[in-house]
């Protein structure tokens, strides 16, 4: 039976191993490929690794988790998970591979949602994002929208101010109110309220939203509303309990106390997974160390 089994291979999973293996202890990461911006040129404010393609800072990630021989990385996705009588946890794989531990690290991110219009996929995390401080700086003094509605797309648009002062509210055919309307005049933010029939421009760059009465709209960059869920049913079947979603932070995330764990116990989460604000790397990294070292504690004290 191994310590612990990190499932993910994100900046949080791998952060985590990173922690235990320094601990020397029985380590299995699991790594489904999905990390959620790997579709980005680059990381945007992790210190040490500003604007480095994320495919590059996770080879090197994994790359330093080798000199720790407690530590294995083994790709695959995790089909299904139990906590056992004796309180380890065992994890199946979807090719039918079983494994188990004393102690487990949820690490898997999350599942991105956003408006699924024609145009929108090939741009997703460069000139269509989710986090302005992620990637604002790579698009700035470009005219900007914000696809959105209303609080949270007054709040998104008004936010964006610091990287370009020509900033349109689109609400896809909803409609704010007089006050929301007010708060976007008073600070010198646009709106269209059109429904949107898709994004234009070469080949991944974005030149224009496109209206659905054939109106276009020039922008260069385009924040997007998204909601963020479990990648699987992992977290419930093990009996941590789940934020619900609202109408500004979008999250469900896993319910964690300071020191990363989550009332099961044992059980960790770390990273976007569980994560009540808007996710960064810097932010999963951080709460990846939390959780691989309170498990390591957890371990040394026999419990």
């Amino acid at each position: 039976m191994r310590e612990c089994i990190v499932v993910g291979a994100g900046a949080a999973g791998m952060s985590a191993a990173l922690t235990l293996g320094r601990a020397r202890r029985r380590t299995l990461v699991i790594d489904a490929g999905q990390q959620s911006n790997l579709a980005a040129s680059g990381i945007g404010g992790l210190l040490g690794h500003d604007r480095r393609p994320p495919a590059e800072f996770y080879a090197a990630g994994r790359a330093e988790l080798t000199a720790y021989p407690s530590v294995e990385v083994h790709r695959g996705v995790v089909a299904h998970g139990v906590q056992e009588d004796d309180g380890s946890f065992a994890v199946t794989f979807s090719d039918g591979r079983r494994e188990r531990a004393r102690s487990m690290v949820l690490a898997s991110g999350m599942d991105y949602r956003y408006p699924r219009l024609p145009g929108m996929d090939e741009r997703w995390g460069n000139s269509v994002f989710h986090c302005p401080f992620c990637h604002g700086w790579e698009v700035r003094d470009r005219p900007m929208g914000v696809l959105a509605e209303g609080a949270v797309g007054v709040h998104g648009a008004l936010n964006l101010r610091a990287w370009s002062d020509r900033i349109t509210l689109l609400t896809n055919g909803s409609e704010l109110t007089d006050q929301h309307r007010e708060q976007l005049a008073v600070g010198g933010v646009g709106l269209d309220e059109r429904p949107i029939t898709g994004l234009h421009g070469p080949g991944a760059e974005l030149r224009a939203a496109i209206f659905a009465d054939g109106g276009e709209l020039p922008i260069g960059a385009l924040l997007v509303k998204t909601t963020l869920y479990q990648r699987s049913t992992l977290a419930r079947d093990l009996g941590a309990s789940l934020t619900e979603p609202d109408e500004m932070l979008s999250v469900e995330a896993i319910k964690v106390d300071a020191m990363t764990r989550t009332g099961v116990p044992g059980l960790y989460a770390a990273g976007d997974a569980a994560t009540s604000v808007p996710p960064s790397m810097a932010a999963a990294m951080a709460s990846g160390y939390l959780a691989g070292a309170a498990a390591a504690v957890q371990l040394a004290a026999g419990y």
